[in-house]
């Protein structure tokens, strides 16, 4: 073979085994099977969609080759699992290597409710009927991912959002008010770049370099991303302790004029460098910066400590009362937390906020694995189900309906999106008026047929929806402040 086997880029291996002995299991003269994917939950009401132009670009606009086929064959055969050598040529052979179906979907960007179609497959060629539900696996970690970390990500920007506009003068900060840290806490650089970018339709924020490079290769983005020195304990701890007021000089005067420094404060004792290091030794190079440095506590209950540190600074740096009624410290210092953070402990860190007085731009925050690792797709139960086949020329129902789990019940018939009276609903095809089915042609046999710039997906998602997307997760927080 001319090709490393197993190169991870054979669209014919990603896949789950068994997908390889289904090809001659449907009725006979079946000639179009359609299916779709939805998320049937979850603990937000709405999510934000994104990732399928990425899976689109990334694996089916590369044609399969007879070197692919071959490979395929040993694998499967190692396996002990049937392989459907005269299908694959056919698709070589006959459609150029490009599997014969049309996607369509959701515009990437939109927020929706959860039980909604968002991408619906059907195959164009009756030959291969069997092409819709193979790619299954693939198809559905491209939108259950990406979209999973999204929703957190924007469920996050609304919690943070309402908390500045309550608190805070000055809420155009809200894009950058949130950090992704999670490229170390991840399980792969794909699930980086795939959640980097997912996170950055939100927020700018970013140490994700992976999410970034996959916005401007997947989405056409120009400048993503923007980014701030930041210390680490490395880099304060290799000082020795007796020298930690030095090192934090050190960060400040190699990047004295920079918009933020973020300084890691807490490798000994958080609140002397609080009050001691930053408030009284470096009080001076702090003000005289031209920055705004920002004291990062890494460890504790975030909620406390955070509060604890803005306090410890004002006591030092002092603060001003805003229009709001809420303290906020001088421009040249501020607070960062990034350690511990998931939507739950946002809604901690803001409610003590608000119970002290002090205002939510006080604070900029990272988020690691509560972002990008602490999911999995049962979090949105997302699923891709069969809903249509057309069988000796006609169009017939399919659908599960499981007696011991109505939740799994799934959609029948080709699908359509529409948006009436306010609202977002799945119909079937036939019942959507014309012009009316928000879903659009995205690929049809090897072709692109939309391409989303990233500007798009970040002005869809920005568009206002109503309160009841999110409001179950943020009306704790108003009831207990």
């Amino acid at each position: 073979m001319s090709r490393i086997l197993s190169n991870f880029d054979n669209l014919i291996l990603n896949t789950d085994t068994y997908k390889h002995s289904h090809w001659n299991l449907y009725p006979p003269g079946t000639e179009h099977v359609s299916s779709y994917i939805e998320s049937r939950g979850g603990p937000f009401p709405a999510h934000l969609f994104v990732g399928l132009q990425a899976f689109i670009k990334r694996h089916l606009l590369r044609p399969l080759t007879i070197d692919d086929i071959d490979e395929a064959e040993i694998v499967t055969r190692q396996h002990e699992i049937p392989f459907n050598r005269e299908g694959w040529l056919g698709i070589v052979n006959e459609h150029d290597g490009f599997l014969p179906v049309e996607i369509e979907a959701v515009p990437e960007g939109t927020v929706l409710p959860n039980k909604n179609v968002l991408v619906q497959v059907v195959n164009t060629d009756p030959k291969y009927h069997w092409a819709t539900s193979f790619f299954e696996t693939a198809l559905l970690r491209s939108v259950w991912y990406p979209t999973s970390v999204a929703t957190t990500s924007w469920v996050a920007k609304q919690l943070i959002r309402e908390a500045l506009e309550k608190t805070s003068d000055h809420p155009e900060i809200l894009r950058d008010v949130l950090q992704d840290y999670g490229a170390r806490g991840v399980s792969s650089q794909e699930s980086a770049a795939l959640g980097g970018l997912a996170h950055l339709i939100n927020f700018r924020q970013t140490n994700t370099i992976s999410g970034s490079l996959a916005a401007t290769l997947y989405y056409n983005a120009l400048r993503p991303a923007i980014s701030q020195p930041n210390s680490e304990h490395t880099t304060v701890t290799s000082w020795g302790r007796d020298n930690e007021a030095a090192a934090h000089a050190n960060l400040i005067e190699q990047y004295k004029g920079w918009p933020f420094v973020v300084a890691v404060s807490d490798s000994y004792d958080l609140d002397n460098a609080v009050r001691q290091i930053f408030g009284s030794e470096l009080k001076e190079q702090v003000i005289n910066s031209g920055s705004t440095i920002l004291v990062r506590p890494d460890s504790g209950d975030p909620a406390t400590v955070i509060a604890d540190t803005i306090e410890g600074l004002i006591d030092a740096f002092g603060a001003e009362t805003n229009s709001k009624g809420y303290k906020v410290l001088p421009d040249y210092v501020r607070a960062a937390q990034g350690d511990g953070l998931t939507i739950d402990s946002l809604k901690t860190i803001y409610r003590e906020l608000d119970r002290r007085g002090l205002a939510a731009d006080n604070i900029y925050l990272g988020m690691g694995g509560g972002l990008l690792q602490y999911i999995n797709r049962d979090s949105l139960a997302f699923a891709q189900k069969a809903s249509a086949a057309k069988v000796n020329g006609e169009w017939i129902d399919v659908y599960k309906e499981p007696k011991t789990d109505t939740g799994k019940r799934s959609k029948r018939g080709r699908l359509a999106l529409v948006f009436r009276d306010g609202e977002y609903r799945t119909v079937r095809r036939e019942d959507a008026a014309e012009g009316e089915n928000l879903l659009q042609t995205v690929y049809r046999d090897g072709k692109l047929l939309v391409n989303h710039n990233f500007e798009d997906l970040i002005e869809r998602s920005e568009r206002q929806v109503p309160r009841s997307y999110y409001a179950s997760v943020l009306d704790d927080i108003d009831a207990e402040i």
